[in-house]
């Protein structure tokens, strides 16, 4: 009986390795998973964050149509990396609604005439309020929203020419 109490500390290490050794095997998965996927956008309503194109609001996003949500500010960097590729995107036909965060009028404008306009609608979120309550947290990010208003896929990051396919699809999905 005593010689049992030899062998526990052995038979702990091996189980420890063994849980070490499954969990290592695993396919690797670096994706973030939203909590707010499959779930409605909160309601709000945004005034425009330039003068050429209006504002946006929930109803805007539940028209019945599929599109991509994205969060950007003139401040940011990748935004101006991404840029071609949703001038990419609104080529091939995709709506591309967009909210501008904590940024200003003049600020935008700029940002616009340098890099393009893929935008349909720009509402500005100076509080980042409608950002946190989508599940957002920094910028750039692109969400696929059915035409219901539901969240169907997040794109943490800037949108570049690989991720295209993923989003094509992922509007497809959504129902374009």
């Amino acid at each position: 009986m005593k010689q049992w109490r030899y062998f526990l500390p052995l038979a702990v290490f091996l189980a420890f390795v063994g849980v070490a050794a499954w969990q290592l095997t695993q396919p690797q998965d670096n994706d973030v998973h939203s909590t707010m996927i499959g779930k409605p956008v909160p309601p709000f309503s945004l005034p425009p964050a330039t003068k050429d194109r209006p504002g946006l609001s929930l109803a805007d996003l539940k028209d019945g149509k599929p599109k991509l949500l994205n969060f950007w500010a003139s401040w940011c960097v990748p935004c101006a990396a991404e840029a071609a590729q949703l001038a990419k995107l609104k080529a091939m036909g995709v709506t591309i609604d967009s909210i501008a965060i904590r940024d200003k009028p003049d600020q935008v404008a700029a940002f616009l005439a340098q890099y393009g306009n893929p935008y349909t609608r720009i509402g500005s979120d100076d509080l980042s309020k409608v950002q946190l309550s989508i599940g957002s947290s920094g910028v750039p990010e692109t969400f696929v929203i059915d035409g219901n208003g539901v969240i169907r896929y997040q794109l943490i990051g800037d949108v570049r020419p690989e991720t295209i396919p993923l989003l094509l699809e992922k509007l497809e999905e959504a129902g374009a």
